[in-house]
């Protein structure tokens, strides 16, 4: 048809969003009436992994050459959703996996007792009690974290949900700081990390705020993120690993200082002496002050404080 200038120029709808009123032509496969091989043909380039949409394939993201591309999506998940979340401020709780709650502790050894009052001359499984006695005695710092989650946990609500407790996500100490937010009612974080071996989270933890990295040294660019203080329970390897990369990044002011409390002198006293360090010259005296010791929640939540208040600011300023 001609258009004819003189007819009144007829204004089209807007076309719909989604729906077409007739499809494309590739809207459907070649048909078998066609070519017999064409459905077979299609369906193959269909299942291939090189077709799949690269975000959804698994195979292909986690090749060697797009680990940048794994660190990048490892930080930028927790990242956005801790900021949706409004989480500004955190208290991070390091300490070991191993020293679970008091009853479970004096379960442990009660059933390692029976086993050698049967089995007096068994070397191993007496060495297997004295150590389990000793993790029954430390196992008290469970709740002395668990009192320290919930002080913090009640602050939480006074600082305008700003102010969260945060671990590594998993049981024993970690567990019992969550423990003690969550009983408060207060939202609770855990930064929980892929292994070989699978590291379940503990039941406290807020879901929302639970997340799993593949990377160690993102979850370590996440603890300090918003770290207002650092508390560390008795603990091992991983434990100090947090606690010397942390100490480390203060001396060297890499990161802004933060109150860092090691909770059980006792212990901390044994397990490294700084004092030592000191005297071979291999810290400075006042690397040594970068930390101090505490027993009780009320007293490391009190020494918090007191160092925001002397450095002339708030704990959420």
């Amino acid at each position: 048809m001609i258009d004819d200038p003189e007819m009144p120029c007829v204004k089209p709808a807007p076309a719909h969003p989604h729906q077409r009123i007739a499809d494309l032509p590739w809207k459907t496969p070649k048909p078998a009436t066609e070519d017999i091989d064409a459905p077979a043909l299609v369906a193959e380039i269909l299942h291939a992994s090189n077709y799949r949409l690269a975000d959804r394939d698994v195979a292909f993201l986690n090749r060697s050459d797009n680990r940048g591309l794994r660190l990048q999506l490892d930080y930028s998940k927790a990242e956005t959703l801790l900021e949706e979340h409004g989480v500004a401020h955190s208290i991070v709780v390091f300490g070991s996996t191993r020293v679970p709650e008091p009853l479970a502790a004096q379960r442990a050894v009660e059933a390692l007792e029976r086993k050698a009052a049967g089995a007096p001359d068994d070397a191993a499984l007496s060495k297997r009690l004295t150590i389990a006695r000793r993790v029954l005695e430390k196992s008290r710092f469970y709740e002395v974290a668990r009192d320290f989650g919930r002080i913090v946990g009640r602050a939480e609500g006074e600082s305008g949900n700003r102010l969260v407790v945060v671990t590594g996500g998993g049981p024993g100490m970690m567990e019992a700081a969550n423990r003690g937010a969550h009983e408060a009612g207060a939202r609770t974080v855990g930064l929980n990390v892929s292994l070989p071996h699978e590291q379940y989270p503990n039941p406290y933890l807020t879901p929302s705020l639970c997340f799993q990295f593949r990377y160690f040294a993102i979850r370590k660019l996440h603890f300090l993120l918003r770290a207002r203080a650092l508390v560390v329970f008795p603990g091992g390897f991983g434990t100090m690993d947090e606690l010397f990369e942390t100490l480390t990044l203060i001396q060297t002011r890499k990161v802004k200082p933060v109150p860092v409390i090691l909770v059980g002198q006792a212990y901390w006293r044994r397990a490294f002496d700084p004092d030592f360090l000191v005297e071979e010259g291999v810290i400075d005296p006042e690397d040594r002050d970068l930390f101090w010791y505490a027993e009780t929640a009320q007293e490391i939540w009190d020494d918090i404080v007191r160092w925001y208040a002397r450095c002339g600011t708030t704990l959420i300023g």
